[in-house]
């Protein structure tokens, strides 16, 4: 079923939850819909040793959320290098806002724009099944490839399926300093949700799996803006 009206959706979740995972699948299905990662995006700057990237490596090291400040410059000068800031465009956020500060700044430029997001979407899981895909998730750092060695393991241990080459484990993929991160979200998705409810976007699916959830997150976007 095609889209009729163009969606611009937020996928909220614990770290760990699926959200790449989720936005790939609904990117096959829907490929008028364009992506914006934030996690991918500060991976780049990290990598690329760039003034934000450093700056934001000190906090990730340490299981910390990047500043709101940092966040919000560097995902505002995306929207608008990608022309995303049209009513007519389609795309999908992944990993910002994560804190009411950022959505409020957000909120602002879209609305100056007329370009609102009109769906968010919580993704439930239990974050004792996070904790768990955390310790055996291993990545292919050039293409960012994920692998788990419980569900999607390499086809030759610890080597990726394409090149071959090694995989590594990301300094923050530890239970001790993922909990981190986890504590901070609890303590900040309150706010962010209360948000985007009193604009009557928010929307929930729950699961333990990426196969159980996107069912009901492609039906959510169908009923919303298909035919």
């Amino acid at each position: 079923m095609p889209l009729v009206k163009p969606p611009r959706l937020l996928l909220l979740g614990a770290p760990g939850s699926g959200k790449g995972t989720q936005t790939t699948k609904l990117l096959l299905q829907f490929p008028k819909i364009n992506s914006l990662s934030s996690g991918d995006i500060l991976r780049n700057q990290i990598n690329s040793g760039t003034s934000i990237g450093l700056e934001a490596s000190k906090y990730i090291k340490n299981g910390k959320l990047v500043p709101d400040t940092t966040m919000v410059r560097l995902i505002t000068k995306q929207l608008h290098e990608m022309d995303w800031l049209d009513k007519k465009a389609a795309w999908l956020l992944d990993g910002f806002p994560r804190t009411s500060n950022q959505a409020v700044a957000l909120d602002n430029t879209l609305h100056t724009n007329n370009s609102n997001i009109n769906m968010v979407v919580e993704l439930d899981v239990d974050q004792k099944v996070i904790l768990e895909r955390i310790e055996a998730r291993w990545v292919h750092v050039p293409s960012g490839r994920v692998y788990n060695l419980d569900y999607n393991p390499p086809r030759v241990p610890f080597k990726d399926d394409i090149t071959g080459e090694p995989l590594s484990k990301r300094e923050d993929d530890t239970a001790e300093v993922f909990q981190k991160r986890l504590d901070q979200y609890n303590k900040e998705i309150g706010s962010l949700k209360d948000f985007y409810n009193n604009k009557d976007v928010l929307y929930k699916v729950s699961g333990s799996t990426s196969d159980v959830i996107f069912p009901k997150l492609s039906n959510l976007i169908l009923q919303n803006f298909g035919v």
